[in-house]
């Protein structure tokens, strides 16, 4: 077992002590947005041995085929997709012959891989993810004087459905939007939510995103998308080709090895909003729920089927003297999200490991126990994908 060293990313969407309280390291003078736990070639983890020398996780482990990343919004990440397996293949090679470095800020595909994920919270976790229904989507305008949401509500009572929805964003991203234009829009949510109104909090989304983006189109797109909070303990599962925002709060986010994402909006970094209609043009994709299976009384386990990656979250006491069994697999990381642990494999080596801490086991080290109190989640690729998978249940 080797204790991870993890890179850690600097984002401006990052809270400045959120993070930094979870790992026990106070305030910090920068955001801290993400910390890697993983085998991907951009930020590696690294384990130190006995002898104090330093080797990156890929080169002790196999690739993996999952990445866990802690992560912590202080405001909006950008409006975003995550490419299907094709598309990343397509567009890796296509950025790679073009001789676009990886590092390059206009560079959007970093890896060849596809990129589900899922969200397990931490925090009280907002954000705003997959289109509503079309019905829906018309509730929420109707009321917005507006001409810019009139003409939209126009658009897509014409042409409803998950292709007019498509049609809509790509008309608000390719077309140029003036400011004044999403003021009046910002402007008719303020007064509905003063009379006290609001539709599926589509308006009070959009005002709380409108204070640090306030001219962008994404203000706009905000209110044709399902504005979803997970309370500490509850995950939801992203397919591939679901648009998305995060907009606040403390999570793990369990995906595929990948850092593709398509953005088109609430950012500062390299847009692609051509790129990202076309994962939407693929068609509807998954957004669920994840409920877990339970396993004994001490661990839940949240697979959504999609084979590169599950999460076992398990609390121990220490009222089971003879500690906790962790759930079975050959390769994983183990980080602990409560308390102070301690991690035996099955040649009885001890690992202690308090919160915020990160653990790599790989297929030497066996069956491992959970000793002491606190929570673990196991981030591992499923062996047998139908044994625990967990029930989805669709948002939309």
């Amino acid at each position: 077992m080797f204790v991870l060293e993890n890179a850690v990313r600097n984002y401006d969407w990052g809270s400045f002590d959120e993070i930094p309280r979870f790992v026990g390291s106070g305030v910090n003078s920068e955001p801290v947005a993400e910390v890697w736990m993983g085998t991907h070639s951009m930020d590696p983890s690294l384990v130190t041995h006995q002898d104090g020398t330093t080797q990156r996780l890929d080169e002790i482990a196999r690739a993996l085929p999952f990445l866990l990343k802690l992560l912590s919004a202080r405001r909006p990440l950008s409006l975003q997709v995550h490419p299907d397996l094709p598309t990343a293949q397509e567009g890796y090679e296509r950025e790679d012959a073009a001789g676009i470095p990886l590092d390059a800020p206009e560079r959007t595909f970093k890896d060849p891989n596809h990129k589900p994920e899922m969200v397990y919270a931490l925090s009280t976790f907002d954000t705003v993810v997959g289109f509503r229904p079309t019905a829906e989507i018309l509730r929420v305008l109707a009321p917005l004087e507006a001409p810019l949401a009139q003409r939209l509500h126009d658009d897509l009572r014409a042409n409803p459905g998950f292709a007019g929805i498509v049609r809509l964003v790509e008309w608000l991203l390719s077309e140029p939007i003036d400011p004044p234009e999403i003021d009046a829009v910002v402007q008719c949510c303020r007064d509905l939510l003063d009379q006290g109104l609001d539709i599926k909090r589509a308006y009070a989304t959009a005002l709380m995103i409108r204070q640090d983006f306030p001219n962008d189109p994404g203000v706009v797109i905000s209110l044709l998308l399902n504005r979803l909070t997970l309370q500490p303990g509850e995950a939801a599962f992203l397919d591939t080709g679901v648009i998305h925002a995060h907009l606040r709060g403390l999570c793990l986010e369990v995906m595929a090895t990948s850092d593709n994402v398509l953005r088109a909006g609430l950012t500062g970094k390299h847009l692609d909003p051509r790129g990202l209609v076309a994962c939407l043009d693929v068609g509807m994709s998954r957004l669920a729920r994840v409920t877990p299976q339970v396993v004994g009384v001490t661990t839940e386990i949240f697979d959504p089927g999609v084979g590169d990656f599950a999460l076992a979250v398990t609390q121990c006491s220490r009222g089971e003297p003879d500690g906790v069994p962790l759930l079975d697999a050959p390769d994983r990381i183990v980080f602990c999200t409560g308390g102070e642990v301690e991690l035996v494999n099955a040649r009885d080596e001890r690992l202690k490991v308090r919160r915020g801490e990160a653990v790599y086991a790989g297929p030497d080290d066996g069956s491992l126990r959970v000793y002491g109190t606190g929570e673990v989640a196991q981030a591992y690729a499923p062996q047998d994908r139908d044994a625990l998978r967990s029930q989805l249940v669709d948002l939309v």
